[in-house]
């Protein structure tokens, strides 16, 4: 789901900027730019997946405007990047739709918080979570954080726009629950199983590009 063109209004937009704005900030603070000046293998791998999300993001499908439905893909991007980084390279995808005319300018920082902010947030935050209580295990990783994980986050992402499209009174919730909400469930599968099946080879065969993967610790002390 994606706000179009007029749809947010008054204070909901000036909020949503400030928001938006702080988040994006304490994630360039926090990002590594010494370790991402120093290794082109990262740099090649923060462009390359976003572009790969650009992509992703470009093929939607939907009715009502900010009612459309498109792959998300965060959450293998956290998992690879980290929760800083993600946050920018989902940012530079939506200011490359909105560039082209896929998002609308004034959706920008819903657009960014409901699609980028959040669930790179909650990716980092389940991460850690499965960690702490389940220990460093390879497949726990692999169902809990990149499976389960990104089909939580997907579901969480859309209900927040849904509740702020709402809110707002830009639909009643009868047609955000018609023509968006009752779809959910629908594309959490296809989202976990593109999540999982992109980490599984990830893991498998270059588990160095996995930022929050040690395969030293996941794998070869099991």
């Amino acid at each position: 789901m994606s706000i179009s063109e007029g749809l947010l209004t008054g204070l909901w937009l000036w909020w949503l900027h400030a928001i938006y704005g702080l988040a994006l900030g304490y994630a360039f603070y926090r990002a590594p730019w010494r370790t991402v000046v120093s290794n082109k293998g990262l740099q090649h791998l923060f462009f390359g997946a976003t572009v790969l999300l650009a992509l992703m993001w470009s093929m939607r499908a939907g009715i009502s405007p900010g009612l459309s439905i498109h792959f998300l893909g965060m959450t293998t991007l956290t998992l690879i990047l980290g929760w800083d980084l993600a946050v920018l390279s989902g940012s530079l995808v939506l200011l490359a739709m909105t560039l082209i005319g896929k998002e609308s300018w004034d959706g920008l920082s819903a657009n960014g918080l409901c699609l980028v902010i959040i669930p790179a947030l909650l990716s980092h935050v389940i991460h850690q979570w499965v960690e702490r209580l389940f220990g460093k295990n390879f497949f726990i990783y692999l169902f809990l954080c990149a499976f389960l994980g990104s089909a939580i986050i997907i579901a969480i992402s859309g209900l927040s726009m849904s509740l702020l499209l709402w809110f707002d009174g830009v639909y009643p919730w009868n047609k955000i629950e018609h023509e968006y909400v009752r779809y959910l469930p629908l594309i959490m599968f296809p989202e976990a199983l593109m999540n999982g099946i992109l980490m599984t080879g990830i893991m498998v065969f270059y588990p160095d590009w996995i930022r929050t993967f040690d395969a030293k610790a996941y794998i070869d002390e099991q």
